[in-house]
């Protein structure tokens, strides 16, 4: 056999290898997702039946209706909570992350390395360490059981400043001299030439804020009472400590609640890739 032949055989075989590696993959990571949604439209008297069934003999939608009309669950209320608080963490954490970065970026000042140094450090703090001072200040200021408990806490992210700030770094600097000489004002700069240029690495940072504050059940937890008041990470809690015999029922909660996490991710995947791979291209 040729050595031509050799090296295509080789190929063909390292293919091959991959493929099944990505194929087994894929179904320990989506299996999961798929008996989740299984189980939620499997019949109750089906849900411990054995042998386990890839599908249920009669489908049914009833558990999917129970969740979302039962008064002491208020699952559609939850769910309206969980998309107030990400959209609104969300915008607030891109604004401000946004101009800090730039500040960091392109602003001259005393200490400014020194200073965003010390930003970053601050990565290495674990959550606990701060957690009794911001619910301190939280209660200080009347907001708990409130959206603004749930917001503002993690409106700066130090991780969105830094990925940022690194982005901002890779942006000629010539551009933001015309404007300047234009007579463009820092903030217009800011606005109207340097977040239409970062677009990649905004949508990149929203998509992790986003997911982010959806998931979050340790904060919530802490500052919410008011059955109300919670978001759907929260609520999930309490329909598993209600309804631990009724499977399917807290099956459809769970599908409920990570539906829009998947249709989110799944639209806006390519755009995390690029903002990913662009952010650690031209940082310095």
């Amino acid at each position: 056999m040729s050595s031509q032949n050799q090296y295509k055989a080789r190929s063909i075989l390292g293919a091959g290898a991959l493929h099944l590696f990505l194929l087994i993959l894929v179904i320990l990571v989506g299996f999961p997702i798929y008996w989740t949604f299984v189980v939620s439209i499997t019949p109750s008297s089906q849900v411990f039946a054995w042998p386990l069934q890839l599908w249920p003999e009669a489908p049914t939608l009833t558990h999917y209706q129970a969740v979302l009309t039962r008064q002491d669950l208020q699952l559609p209320r939850w769910f309206l909570n969980s998309v107030i608080v990400s959209v609104a963490a969300t915008a607030l954490g891109l604004f401000i992350s946004s101009l800090t970065a730039y500040g960091f970026a392109r602003l001259e000042f005393p200490g400014r390395n020194l200073i965003f140094m010390g930003i970053l450090f601050t990565l290495m703090v674990p959550g606990q360490v701060t957690l009794i001072p911001v619910f301190l200040l939280i209660r200080n200021l009347g907001w708990l059981d409130t959206y603004h408990a749930l917001i503002w806490p993690g409106a700066a992210s130090v991780f969105g400043v830094f990925l940022l700030r690194q982005f901002f770094l890779s942006i000629p600097k010539e551009l933001e001299e015309a404007a300047l000489m234009d007579g463009a004002g820092r903030f217009r700069i800011y606005w109207q030439i340097i977040l239409p240029l970062s677009r990649a690495a905004m949508i990149a940072l929203m998509i992790f804020t986003f997911l982010g504050s959806w998931n979050d059940l340790f904060w919530p937890l802490i500052v919410l009472n008011r059955l109300e008041m919670r978001t759907l990470p929260v609520g999930l809690t309490v329909l598993n400590g209600t309804y631990t015999q009724e499977r399917a029922l807290i099956m459809a909660g769970a599908v409920i609640a990570s539906a829009p996490v998947l249709i989110f991710y799944a639209i806006f995947q390519r755009r995390i890739i690029q903002g990913v791979m662009l952010t650690g291209m031209g940082g310095r």
